[in-house]
């Protein structure tokens, strides 16, 4: 039975990841939740170290402690399932107080320009010169003649 501050996760996988996941399991001899639990504690730890089983002591203060969460967590690339990813330069950003337009050079004269929020511009630590990709999600596309 769940201890009362304990919460339930659930979550979708693919029947690839669940196998991934229950051969890891049998390799280790620990149970899924173990393992997803030492997954989770290990996100503040920042690094690639094994992960080896918690000790009575650790679990019990585990539960006693809040999550922290730091700014510095490194990002990986991500994968985009949008097929029109187009690679450019930053040619110019400009700032406004809320959203910022952010114009890329996709090719020689090609040039794209989109508004997002100013806090994404930052985050993204865009300026000239930059390297950028513009991904085009569209459900239509519309084409027009005089």
């Amino acid at each position: 039975m769940p201890r009362k501050e304990q919460g339930w996760v659930t979550f979708q996988t693919s029947e690839d990841e669940r196998k991934i996941l229950e051969e890891f399991c049998e390799q280790s001899q620990r149970t899924k939740t173990e393992i997803l639990r030492e997954l989770v504690r290990s996100l503040n730890q920042h690094s690639s170290a094994p992960i080896s089983p918690p000790t009575h002591q650790e679990e019990e203060d585990i539960y006693a402690q809040k999550p922290e969460i730091e700014s510095s967590i490194q990002k990986k690339s991500l994968k985009v399932s949008s097929r029109n990813i187009l690679k450019g330069v930053v040619k110019r950003v400009v700032y406004g107080a809320v959203n910022s337009e952010v114009t890329l050079e996709i090719i020689h004269k090609v040039q794209l320009t989109s508004i997002i929020t100013r806090a994404s511009a930052e985050e993204l630590e865009l300026s000239e010169g930059k390297e950028a990709y513009a991904v085009i999600k569209s459900n239509d596309i519309v084409i027009a003649r005089e």
